[in-house]
């Protein structure tokens, strides 16, 4: 799916406060003016609770390489919640976590870091007493109802800014009589189990709560903070804070007197910051936000219902609740800018180790067409992510690299002391597919003027670097880079490079190897396997058409007639030279003799050509009889990325037979452009329902069985949950 020799490692063995990083035009204005009492404290249950089952309680500090528990988060947020666990008591009260971000990599700072406790005479109200207490998540926010004698507690937690979570607690008297009631919140710190990091955090009490320093930790690959880092907790109301080891208890300095049918609200607000700086700016922010929490909360769920209406809309009833399930995925990996990442951006997924702290490329493309939908500021904001660090003609470590992006950029690049960033090869070219489309939502001409050449400079890179014998028709490969020092390591950086890692069409025993690629004077300015790939030049033929639109848009007619002519030319070139008609697919094609690889097998990327209007009629009709053979690609959970019928295909070993579902969607809308609606609605329908946890609470998972539906890798993935918001529409 992605380079990262990390990851393959472990795999193969604002609101309107002002104060948020969020993108201006997705955020809801801040109501100003003076706080009144409100009836309730946020959204009212529907159709869209639980949607994801977000119920858990971590048992140790680290989450593991995939962390079982589910969390929330919002606004770029790089900390998460999740809620407790029925039947625990012992967890009653608080929300689970906060899941933290060191950087790059998760950890639970608590079990449940600020748990309320009422008490009475002296004597603490038992939160189990009236019977289960309800937790439910909604849209934008997470809640927690208990029912007590006379008495009823609702928690509700929300973000408020990309670095503070808001915490409500509404304490209603339903009884009869007058009540005076202590409030109190205590919790405990979770070691790492080993040094240094077992060290780094640091409780201290605080003038309105409590606080969590970090130690300075460089532990590339398992826990990276600068000793700056802070996580805080204010309470609205006058508190005494006292701390014991890793234990810390704030008591409400005031008793709570509540008349009969009266309701008291005690606000908190939880924040993670990085820096000495984003914590001067969250402390400002966090004083607005608990001068008007109702406010706040007002906003934002104003926010979420623009968003739910948004994904929803053109769904078919039946599949809203995964659209929106699909939008709780994509929101809670938004990671605001923080160390290299200089705008906002998606990560993979919040639930795996690697995938945490950093961005992809062709990630971000297909993320920002299904954020598109319900928030195109954020849209934009992650393609600038990746474009940010595109290569410059001047870059002093590899100038010859000019106009490539990255696979991927984190928190800290190389010289920071970070092991993910990866320029080791490029992802496939879905910019202007990206751009394009975010315009589609957006209307913003000044975005396509912004991108537009940046975009030409990554289709000239392709051209420069990735056409070996200048024939018009590229190759994946590798870069010129420490890291790719010996043959076998530029074959797999070239894969990966495919984002297709381990695909049986890449495997070296096949005859897979790579070729320097030299500029006028000599000088390799990269590597290309020895394979024109099918999807990678579909892929660059849809860019060019793209970028054809993107000119007309702009007034740019000479650019237009340019692009255009080069997307007929690389259509044409696919089309006449890798399609196979004696077995009806589209195939990679050898570098030397332009043979068609047929012998590898069949892999779903030889459907690509019918998503970019590459294929023929006759052509589509092949692929389409193939896509829909169950021997082939129409299995249980549909379109495998490698068909059944081949001597190569594993149903549960990443790129050789599982389903991913960014590949689902290029082949079903490649059914759909063709007049093959009946066809690709059948197979989508299939593969929600069979698919393990999407048409129930399970999360979207990275990749599933298409033998089982089996789920595999990666839960809460962000990529599948893009696609299935235009796989649902019926637009």
């Amino acid at each position: 799916m992605r380079s990262r020799s990390r990851a393959l490692t472990a795999l193969a063995l604002t609101l309107a406060v002002g104060l948020t990083q969020a993108p201006a035009a997705d955020a809801a204005p801040m109501f100003h003016g003076k706080q009144r009492p409100a009836p309730s404290t946020g959204a009212a249950p529907g159709p869209y609770e639980n949607v994801l089952d977000l119920r858990g309680v971590p048992k140790a500090a680290e989450p593991g390489e995939f962390n079982p528990v589910n969390v929330f988060a919002d606004r770029g947020a790089w900390h998460a919640y999740a809620l407790p666990s029925a039947g625990d008591p012992a967890t009653y009260g608080g929300f689970s976590g906060p899941l933290y971000i060191a950087q790059e990599y998760p950890w639970w700072l608590s079990k449940a870091f600020s748990r309320i406790r009422l008490s009475e005479k002296g004597k603490a109200l038992d939160l189990d007493a009236g019977g289960a207490p309800r937790f439910s998540s909604l849209p934008g926010v997470l809640r927690q109802t208990y029912r007590l004698d006379g008495l009823r507690l609702t928690l509700e937690l929300r973000f408020a800014t990309d670095r503070t979570a808001l915490v409500r607690a509404r304490i209603h008297n339903t009884g009869r009589a007058p009540r005076t009631l202590a409030a109190d919140w205590t919790g405990s710190l979770l070691r790492p189990a080993k040094s240094p990091q077992r060290e780094a955090p640091s409780l201290s009490a605080t003038g309105r709560g409590v606080a969590v320093g970090f130690a300075r930790v460089r532990e590339k690959w398992d826990y990276l903070t600068d000793g700056t880092e802070r996580f805080e907790v204010t309470h609205r109301d006058a508190v005494r804070t006292t701390v014991q080891g890793d234990t810390y208890r704030s008591a409400l300095a005031a008793p709570v007197r509540l008349a009969p049918g009266a309701a008291r609200t005690l606000d908190w607000t939880e924040s993670y910051t990085f820096t000495g700086a984003e914590r001067a700016r969250e402390a400002a922010s966090v004083r607005r936000v608990l001068a008007h929490p109702a406010a706040v909360t007002a906003a934002g769920d104003a926010r979420w219902r623009r968003y739910v209406a948004a994904v929803t809309r053109d769904v078919p009833p039946a599949r809203r609740r995964l659209a929106v399930k699909s939008l709780e995925t994509l929101v809670t990996n938004w990671r605001s800018a923080a160390g290299r990442i200089r705008h906002d951006a998606i990560s993979p997924s919040l639930s795996y180790k690697w995938f945490t702290g950093g961005v992809w490329a062709w990630d971000t493309w297909k993320q920002a067409v299904g954020t598109a939908r319900f928030a195109p500021g954020l849209a934009k904001s992650q393609i600038r992510a990746m474009f940010d660090h595109q290569i410059r003609p001047g870059s002093a470590t590899r100038p010859q690299d000019a106009g490539m992006l990255p696979d991927a950029v984190f928190y800290n690049d190389t010289a920071d002391g970070g092991g993910n960033w990866n320029e080791r090869n490029s992802k496939p070219p879905l910019a202007a597919w990206a751009v394009w489309e975010v315009y589609r939502r957006s209307g913003d001409r000044g975005f396509l003027r912004e991108m537009y050449p940046k975009l030409a400079a990554y289709q000239a890179w392709w051209y420069r670097n990735r056409d070996h014998d200048r024939d018009g028709l590229a190759e994946y490969g590798a870069t010129v880079d420490p890291a790719n020092d010996s043959a076998e390591q530029r074959r797999l950086a070239a894969a990966w490079e495919s984002g297709m890692d381990n695909a049986p069409r890449f495997d070296a025993a096949l005859g897979t190897s790579v070729v320097a690629n030299r500029d006028a004077s000599g000088t390799v300015i990269g590597y290309s396997l020895t394979q024109e790939s099918v999807d990678l030049n579909a892929y660059l033929a849809a860019d060019q058409d793209h970028l054809a639109s993107i000119a007309r848009a702009l007034g740019d007619r000479a650019g237009e007639r340019h692009w255009r002519s080069r997307a007929r030319a690389t259509h044409r070139a696919v089309r006449e030279r890798m399609y196979d008609p004696g077995d009806g697919w589209f195939h990679d094609t050898d570098l030397d003799s332009g043979k068609r690889l047929t012998a590898r097998g069949r892999g779903i990327e030889g459907a690509v050509p019918l998503w970019t209007g590459t294929a023929s009629r006759a052509q589509a009709a092949a692929v389409r009889d193939k896509l829909t053979d169950p021997a082939e690609f129409a299995t249980p959970v549909p379109f495998p990325t490698v068909a059944r019928s081949s001597p190569y295909f594993a149903p549960q070993r990443y790129w050789r037979g599982p389903v991913w579902l960014d590949q689902a969607y290029f082949a079903e809308a490649g059914l759909r452009r063709y007049g093959y609606r009946r066809e690709a609605r059948a197979l989508t329908d299939r593969l929600v329902t069979n698919a393990w946890g999407l048409a129930a609470r399970g999360p979207v998972m990275e990749n599933y069985d298409p033998l089982t539906g089996a789920p595999l890798n990666s839960p809460n993935f962000s990529w599948s949950a893009a696609v299935l918001l235009p796989m649902l529409s019926d637009e």
